[in-house]
């Protein structure tokens, strides 16, 4: 069927909403914008109109029909750093009332805020690079923003699909951490909420420091050092010893990582750290091969001291130009390590933190990013679940990408970066899927030995031998072979150090009956200085 667009004009609904009568109908929501004859700006956000039409599943979309999801006003700018040199532009919007103040409220099912994110995927030909990574993060993680799908009209100007997003911020409903005000500056409430971000250089107002630097240089590039941005509080609302207090807190975070001590379940990274979320942010930029991961986009938060203190990483942001969807600094291969940017492309003035690289250096993590591997490998990271979840994305726009390609007729061209031009939809659909079934063909093997990521010194080794095991809460290491062992560490499966003996002789036993049921990990020191690790099963009470 060929799609025509019929631009019939303005017509003033009896809401007071404007929309233009552009012929078509859509399984996806519809958002028009009319600005008034105002343009949009970089920055700060002017306010419009906005209405949005969602007559619910299994129903048709029309631009034609009442604003039934939202009618009224919103803040908008454009947002974005590279695309914003694309025609097809991303916006930053904020609900409000017609006096330009904050309105919080509903959209598209997603809990009440007044901050959302249109995205316009453009490079990216399949439309659901973004969308797909945030689905597959939002079954893993404890957060990821919610996404829909939609189709947008600016002024009566059909601009194609797009992303509607909630934006990262300090919210119960989205990165749960506590407020910070003004007079937080000791005690407890000093040690959080913050959000950080590892990104691109953002311009400082007179006297508003926006970032501070890592105390490190970039792993294998002395002359970048990685900065840590603020985004919450915002540079502009932080105050002096909120500054201070998380700089340095950061700094001793990395000077415990880089300490030769760095493994230690006390003295080294652990304590500062959510493990689970570590694992869970490398894995999905290791399974997106995210040329722009850890180095850009990449976002991490600090909860209270009284309710843990320890930084988590997320949520992720930002994967248009995943999933093999980049033709510079090896972004179009299926192999590889993306955690090893520095390495391929040392010249790039955004490089990966040293963080990484050296986390994968401790058996204790790196066994930990394998078992999660294995065990998202038989649900979230199926093959079967990843390629439903693309058919799903697929599915739900039904011909919403004929309108969009009609509107930016793309497919043939190159537009930076692509590494792959289909001509057609339904190549670049199909390469996407191509792409990730070599991607996590790959990541089983390298996960499984990591053997170009740990040192020789850190090599596995075969597991230890536990007895009994499963056990009912205690256990034995049978460790004749190699004598006492140092440092004997068990953490349960998010990382968390439950037992730890500076040194286990024979005969001595492990008393996890404290420990609720499940799956832990044994990790000691031999005599030669070389860690050994296995896990024992713990039964119920």
């Amino acid at each position: 069927m060929i799609l025509r667009h019929l631009t019939l004009g303005l017509v003033i609904l009896l809401s007071g909403a404007m929309v233009g009568q552009v012929a078509f109908s859509s399984t996806l929501p519809i958002i028009a914008i009319h600005t008034d004859g105002a343009d949009i700006p970089d920055e700060p956000k002017t306010t419009v109109r906005m209405g949005v039409i969602d007559n619910g599943p299994g129903q048709l979309n029309r631009p034609t029909d009442p604003f039934n999801e939202y009618d009224g006003y919103v803040g908008i700018e454009f947002r974005g750093s590279s695309t914003q040199s694309f025609e097809k532009k991303g916006y930053g919007l904020e609900t409000r009332f017609e006096d330009g103040s904050d309105r919080q409220t509903t959209l598209l099912g997603f809990p009440r805020e007044e901050d959302w994110v249109l995205r316009g995927p453009f490079s990216d030909k399949s439309l659901i690079r973004d969308a797909l990574a945030y689905t597959l993060a939002g079954n893993i993680m404890t957060y990821a923003p919610r996404v829909r799908l939609v189709e947008l009209l600016i002024n009566n100007d059909y601009r194609g699909v797009y992303l509607f997003a909630e934006s990262i911020k300090r919210d119960r409903r989205r990165v749960d951490i506590k407020r910070m005000e003004p007079e937080d500056n000791s005690g407890d409430e000093l040690t959080g909420g913050y959000i950080l971000k590892v990104d691109k250089f953002t311009a400082e107002a007179e006297g508003v420091p926006s970032f501070f630097p890592s105390r490190y240089a970039a792993d294998n590039n002395p002359d970048v050092t990685p900065n840590y941005l603020y985004h919450y509080p915002k540079p502009e609302d932080i105050t002096a010893p909120q500054r201070t207090y998380i700089s340095d807190w950061m700094g001793d975070f990395e000077e415990a990582l880089a300490s030769d001590d760095f493994r230690h379940p006390n003295r080294g990274y652990a304590p500062f750290i959510d493990v689970a979320s570590f694992v869970d942010f490398l894995l999905i930029n290791e399974l997106t091969r995210n040329v722009d991961g850890y180095r850009l986009s990449t976002y991490m938060y600090k909860k209270r001291d009284s309710e843990g203190g320890r930084l988590h990483m997320g949520p992720i942001w930002d994967y248009n130009l995943a999933f093999g969807n980049a033709d510079y600094c090896n972004g179009a291969l299926a192999t590889g390590w993306a955690f090893n940017f520095n390495n391929i492309c040392p010249d790039d003035g955004f490089q990966v933190p040293f963080t990484w690289k050296r986390l994968m250096q401790d058996e204790n993590f790196s066994s930990l990013v394998r078992e999660r591997w294995s065990e998202l490998r038989n649900g979230s990271f199926s093959d079967e679940r990843i390629n439903a979840t693309i058919d799903s994305l697929v599915a739900v726009m039904d011909n919403a990408p004929a309108r969009n390609f009609q509107r930016w007729p793309i497919l043939e061209q190159y537009i930076w970066p692509n590494a792959f031009i289909g001509g057609s939809y339904a190549a670049e659909t199909d390469y996407l899927r191509r792409w990730i079934g070599e991607r996590t063909r790959w990541l089983d093997g390298a996960i499984l030995t990591l053997s170009d990521v740990t040192s020789s010194a850190n090599a596995v080794t075969p597991p230890l031998p536990i007895y009994p095991n499963p056990t009912n809460g205690f256990f034995a290491v049978i460790n004749d072979d190699t004598g006492d062992l140092a440092d004997l560490t068990v953490r349960n499966q998010i990382g968390q150090s439950v037992f730890f003996t500076a040194r286990l002789g024979r005969g001595d036993r492990v008393d996890l009956s404290a420990q609720p049921a499940g799956v832990y990990f044994v990790q000691g020191r031999r005599g030669d200085g070389k860690f050994v690790s296995g896990k024992v099963v713990l039964r119920g009470r």
